[in-house]
């Protein structure tokens, strides 16, 4: 069913935001027809943004056709580490530049996220939410654009650690140290939770290849 264009939003954004969001999983082909339609756009700036995103290798050739990307054991502990010192690095410079309504909406996030817990893929949608607030609360344009570029690679994930038995309840106790450490202007004690923060689920998500 296609929904009605969006004029403030081009193919692009348009097709990333699917496969963030998860409508595309790794794996899927992307037909350009069926994208055109979806969006209601035409097919030209569909074709021009799937060339984009294969050469960003959010996309993979399959033959002759375009299939979202996914990542290996390695591209994924590659990405992590990249991911652990810019977000440790968001969460120091949020503990230096937070304004005092930035550090508010931070706990409200960790307080209404509690109703979520049981429910894998509004909290894993809320976690990103929660992250890049703090990325914004960074005041730093650079840093958020790079973390933007990583977290557009998290989205070639099959799954989400927070699904892991128990994660969902141990993710809100480490964002709130997060924000307690923020909220206290404690730059160290924000960059080493958010670092732990970002390892345990990558120890998780390890678990659950292994076990899968």
């Amino acid at each position: 069913m296609a929904q009605s264009k969006q004029p403030n939003r081009d193919a692009y954004s348009l097709i990333l935001e699917a496969i963030d969001v998860g409508i595309y999983k790794p794996g899927d082909r992307l037909v350009e027809s069926d994208l055109a339609e979806r969006f209601g756009v035409s097919r030209t700036p569909i074709r021009e943004a799937l060339q984009r995103l294969e050469t960003q290798s959010l996309l993979a050739r399959d033959g002759r056709s375009l299939i979202v990307s996914s990542l290996d054991h390695n591209q994924m502990s590659e990405l992590y580490v990249v991911r652990t010192e810019l977000e440790g690095l968001a969460a120091r410079l949020a503990a230096r530049h937070a304004t005092a309504e930035e550090v508010r909406v931070l706990k409200d996030m960790v307080e209404e996220d509690h109703a979520l817990v049981n429910d894998p893929s509004a909290l894993a949608r809320a976690n990103r939410r929660f992250h890049k607030q703090i990325h914004l609360a960074s005041h730093n344009r650079y840093l958020v654009q790079q973390l933007d570029l990583v977290h557009r690679s998290m989205a070639l994930m099959a799954t989400t650690s927070i699904a892991a038995e128990g994660r969902g309840e141990d993710t809100l106790v480490e964002h709130a140290a997060i924000v307690k450490a923020i909220e206290e202007r404690d730059e160290e004690g924000a960059y080493q939770a958010l670092k732990a923060h970002i390892s345990q689920a990558f120890v998780t998500r390890l678990k659950q290849d292994t076990d899968a």
